[in-house]
């Protein structure tokens, strides 16, 4: 009788109803999670559904279709920046992927000294603001440029700028991702065409391409993306040569015309929707071409083409040297070009139009909030995601807002923030102006890479520790503090100086949103150069280059100070 009514006794707790099968505290970390899924739904969807129904409305908020776009592709000076756009993007992508891959081919596949040199050099363009390469090619092709024959009596304003540009700042952005399609092969396979008796130039097109088609693709749509969405870069040398980041800011800035604005960033988001969903597309049919069976590969000695490469790689480098340091050396030059005496002149940017120190104190306040403030907030929720049991509809909302903003231009994003924070019957039209709005965009703006990032990182951490802390009833939160936050340490420092750095060199998201009082470097360096201040606005645009080599800095000393007292379990 006792085995009875203890087996109904198991029965009924069994049948406990839904809401009675989770502990107290895995409910508070699921009202948490509801949080971040409702600030994503305030940051990213409702600003862009709102930028999406101003797109069909006039002036006085009336639903008028599509009249906007129909009056978008009967100008013709409007309708002409498409194909400009398109031609820019694609232009750049070929050079860029074509270029990134030889580069990342000579780091992983051959023998050249220096590597690690290389690699340094190779990336630093991706710690300068975009406005930094355009405002060099001034220097060395404008007008009064040192190098200006080399051009042949063509103009660097327009075209051909707008693509150096573009393949100067979007390059470090291709060879991460192409170092990582070639870092790893099977030595098997170089082995087997060896026996087969494959030409090299047989085993490269058989062997190599293949295995590194996905990464080349990525890389094709992801230089597409930023090249076709990029403000900077056209705004500062793109001369009368009209492109659709700059129509976007002529219709809003210029004009005032929000609803043609609205219509144009619509248009600009289709090409970065389509390229995400394909890149997706393709991800998910790529497999894994390292198995465990794998025998790693080390590269022959070719001496001729060890020797090709390595002037290769000289010629990158001197091309990337070369321009960061005639935007120091203009920065230097007390008046260009008749007065070539070095000085700090250019640095006292309290006397100059459009920008001032004030600016650039103001950058590394929202570089600071966006890397505390947004590494919490990102690492939290992503270890929600990924750890918290239940809740699947929850996290699939949240996983979706989440991987959106890569899709979304910075410049969509910030024209979208204008329409949805500066609205009268908004309760948060307060924080427009302020600093608190330029924090949240930039966040919300490179939320994805950081959600990725933190997602993968926890993912490798067993479920079993969760397990196990909650059968010994220690609260999840303090199993998230004591042992997945020391684990993920190194991926925790990675996101928050990837977060410093982009904040510091950003103008495209936050060109719309500042005030009078919170005006930012990126934005100061856009300002002086439209004002005639170009050797400041190269000034300004070195001094967040210079900013963000410190950040780097403090991110590898932090590093290697935390990692110790954090990692100690990864060694034996």
């Amino acid at each position: 009788m006792s085995q009875a009514a203890s087996s109904n006794a198991s029965l009924a707790s069994s049948k406990k109803p839904w809401y009675g099968r989770r502990s107290l505290d895995e409910w508070s970390l699921g009202g948490v999670l509801v949080v971040g899924v409702i600030g994503l739904l305030l940051c990213v969807v409702l600003p862009l559904y709102t930028l999406l129904s101003k797109s069909v409305q006039n002036s006085d908020g009336q639903f008028i279709g599509l009249a906007n776009f129909a009056k978008f592709v009967s100008t013709p000076s409007l309708y002409s920046s498409v194909s400009n756009s398109l031609f820019i993007a694609l232009l750049s992508t070929l050079i860029v992927t074509s270029l990134s891959f030889l580069a990342a081919y000579a780091i992983c596949r051959t023998r050249i000294p220096l590597k690690n040199f290389f690699r340094i050099v190779l990336v630093l363009p991706i710690l300068s603001p975009s406005l930094l390469p355009a405002i060099s090619l001034v220097y060395l092709f404008g007008n009064q440029g040192i190098l200006k024959e080399l051009l042949m009596g063509e103009s660097i304003y327009g075209p051909i700028g707008i693509v150096i540009g573009s393949c100067f700042w979007t390059f470090p952005h291709a060879l991460m991702i192409m170092i990582t399609a070639l870092a790893n092969t099977d030595a098997r396979l170089y082995e087997s065409a060896e026996v087969l008796g494959a030409s090299p130039m047989r085993t490269f097109f058989t062997v190599t391409l293949p295995a590194a088609k996905y990464g080349i693709i990525s890389v094709a749509f992801v230089i597409f993306t930023l090249v076709i969405t990029d403000f900077g870069v056209p705004k500062v040398i793109g001369g009368q040569f009209n492109v659709l980041a700059t129509d976007i800011y002529k219709q809003v800035i210029g004009q005032q015309n929000f609803e043609m604005g609205a219509a144009v960033s619509v248009i600009l988001l289709l090409p970065a929707v389509l390229t995400f969903i394909t890149d997706r597309w393709l991800q998910r049919r790529q497999s894994a071409l390292l198995t465990s069976k794998a025998v790693p590969w080390t590269p022959p000695v070719r001496t001729i083409v060890d020797k090709a490469f390595l002037l290769l790689m000289v010629a990158v480098s001197v091309v990337i040297l070369g321009i960061i340091a005639m935007a120091v050396y203009a920065s230097l030059v007390t008046f260009w070009p008749y007065n070539l005496n070095l000085s700090l002149k250019n640095y006292n940017f309290d006397l100059m139009d459009g920008g001032g120190w004030d600016s650039y104190w103001n950058s590394i306040e929202l570089a600071a909030y966006t890397a505390v403030i947004g590494t919490g907030f990102i690492f939290f929720q992503s270890y929600l995601v990924a750890k918290l049991a239940g809740f699947k509809v929850l996290k699939w909302f949240f996983h979706l807002f989440a991987i959106l903003p890569l899709a979304v231009p910075g410049l969509v994003l910030g024209l979208a923030y204008i329409f949805f924070f500066n609205a009268p019957n908004n309760p948060l039209n307060s924080i427009y102006g302020t600093m608190a709005i330029l924090v949240v965009c930039t966040v919300s703006h490179f939320y994805t890479v950081c959600h990725l990032t933190a997602t993968t990182a926890l993912k490798q951490i067993d479920a079993e520790f969760e397990s196990v802390s909650a059968s010994l009833k220690v609260p999840q939160i303090l199993t998230f503090w004591r042992v997945s936050l020391p684990v993920c340490m190194p991926a925790v420092l990675d996101i928050a100086s990837y977060l410093f750095v982009n904040a510091m060199t950003t103008v495209s998201a936050v060109v719309f949103l500042y005030s009078y009082n919170t005006t930012l470097a990126s934005v100061a360096v856009l300002n002086m150069d439209d004002a005639g201040d170009i050797a400041p606005a190269a000034a300004m645009a070195v001094m967040i280059m210079m900013t963000c080599m410190l950040a780097r800095v403090a991110h590898w000393f932090l590093g290697s100070v935390l990692l110790k007292k954090t990692q100690h379990w990864r060694k034996r």
